[in-house]
């Protein structure tokens, strides 16, 4: 997310960053404190941005450290004529008022001038100290100290305030709020995007890509989802009320304006005009465990389920195997994102058969990041983030490849059976023991 949002602002993120495997902090360059700001004012994973003046494995390489830091740098921030207030946090430990006040006495060698003000100071420092990630195992002292000015706060709140359980309209796989931010930010969504999500679902997707000004749409191939229809998936609601739908969702954010639409469409048959017309498309298609993988089909395809909505609207439905969805999602991005648009979806695995030449390739997409999300010791699906970086130029290049070869994706049979078409009977049967 980090790497998707300096690149958003104008930045790089380098390879020589410091980054602990095993904390939750981390010493980033960042070009200016402009940037930093309106980095944090997207990230829901970073919770606040400071401006490092000195750091060290003991107190002593803090309080050296800080001696080493341009006086020219600090000046500024320690006027006579200005507030400030030091604050402490420590991670994985609760230090008593006494040890705050005692660790905050210690930096007395600074040149601060002005006044403490602990209310509504004009800079705020923070000492910052990481005691490890075991709880059970907590060290007398830290094992790293940081010193620095505090720039700006991540927008973590947000989580809360677009929480599902005060969502208007909810499905049984509406995304989690948190997710739906982080994927959003993954496929760098800026305002005036138009944003594509080819299994919509409920909209959780949408709402994320909205609130950051992008103008939002989808397809899903259930129209009672679509026209917020049929059983509710709310605890003790039947039936679906008569305004839930995504489009009441939007507006319980203040987000309509950003609504264009959305509509009852199979995904492996595009109904769009060709060309390029989407910035971003953003998804998490169907693993067939929780919402069934399917796509319109006839007689001579194999039928398996004939269904009909409240609206008298009939459609024969077939199967959509898991290898094809996203052979499909691959060459639909390639084809209909613009250059440099981004492609973001989730890809279900099971961990003991997975390695990353089964993550599907696409000759006119580059693999930007691989995330695992865990969901059990033998499952966890991974976000997959992709941009478009070469023109799609007809059906000879509309077929995704594996281990980096042009070899055609959709029914490559050894790959399928070896692994897709058993991966959602897998992840099932893991969560039907779980609930046992």
């Amino acid at each position: 997310e980090i790497t998707s949002l300096l690149s958003l602002c104008g930045g790089q993120f380098s390879s020589e960053q410091e980054i602990r495997v095993n904390s939750p902090f981390w010493i980033l360059t960042i070009p200016s404190e402009e940037m930093a700001r309106g980095l944090m004012k997207r990230t829901v994973c970073a919770k606040s941005v400071f401006e490092l003046w000195g750091h060290g494995r003991s107190a002593g390489e803090l309080y050296a450290s800080l001696r080493s830091y341009p006086v020219a740098k600090m000046l500024p921030y320690l006027q006579s004529d200005s507030t400030y207030k030091i604050h402490i946090h420590t991670f994985n430990k609760t230090l008593t008022q006494a040890q705050k006040i005692q660790k905050i006495d210690a930096l007395e060698f600074l040149p601060f001038k002005g006044k403490v003000n602990l209310k509504n100071p004009q800079h705020v420092f923070w000492i910052l100290e990481d005691y490890g990630m075991d709880p059970n195992n907590v060290p007398e002292e830290p094992f790293h100290l940081y010193f620095g000015r505090w720039i700006a706060d991540g927008q973590r709140e947000l989580i809360e305030s677009y929480s599902v359980k005060k969502r208007h309209f909810i499905g049984n796989t509406s995304m989690d709020a948190c997710l739906s931010f982080i994927m959003a930010n993954h496929g760098r969504v800026k305002p005036n995007d138009v944003v594509y999500d080819p299994f919509v679902g409920t909209g959780g997707l949408l709402i994320s890509s909205a609130h950051f000004g992008a103008y939002v749409c989808g397809t899903d191939i259930d129209y009672n989802t679509i026209h917020g229809l049929g059983k509710a998936s709310r605890k003790n609601q039947k039936w679906r009320g008569p305004d839930e739908n995504i489009r009441a969702n939007l507006r319980q954010y203040g987000l309509e304006k950003y609504y264009l639409d959305a509509l009852v469409s199979d995904s492996s048959r595009p109904i769009w005009r060709k060309g390029t017309l989407f910035d971003v498309i953003i998804t998490d298609p169907p693993y067939g465990i929780r919402e069934a993988t399917r796509r319109t089909g006839s007689q001579k395809e194999g039928v398996k389920t004939v269904e009909r909505s409240t609206e008298n609207h009939i459609f024969v439905s077939s199967n959509y195997h898991l290898s094809d969805i996203f052979f499909d999602l691959l060459k639909f991005a390639a084809e209909y994102l613009v250059m440099g648009g981004r492609l973001v979806y989730w890809l279900p695995v099971y961990r003991p058969e997975y390695t990353e030449e089964m993550v599907p390739r696409h000759p006119c997409l580059k693999l930007i990041s691989n995330c695992e999300q865990m969901l059990s010791s033998h499952t966890s699906r991974r976000l997959i983030t992709m941009e478009k970086v070469k023109e799609f130029k007809g059906e000879e290049e509309g077929s995704p490849s594996l281990e980096g070869q042009h070899t055609p994706y959709r029914g490559h049979n050894s790959f399928r059976e070896k692994y897709f078409s058993g991966v959602s009977k897998r992840i099932a049967r893991e969560e039907k023991d779980n609930r046992k």
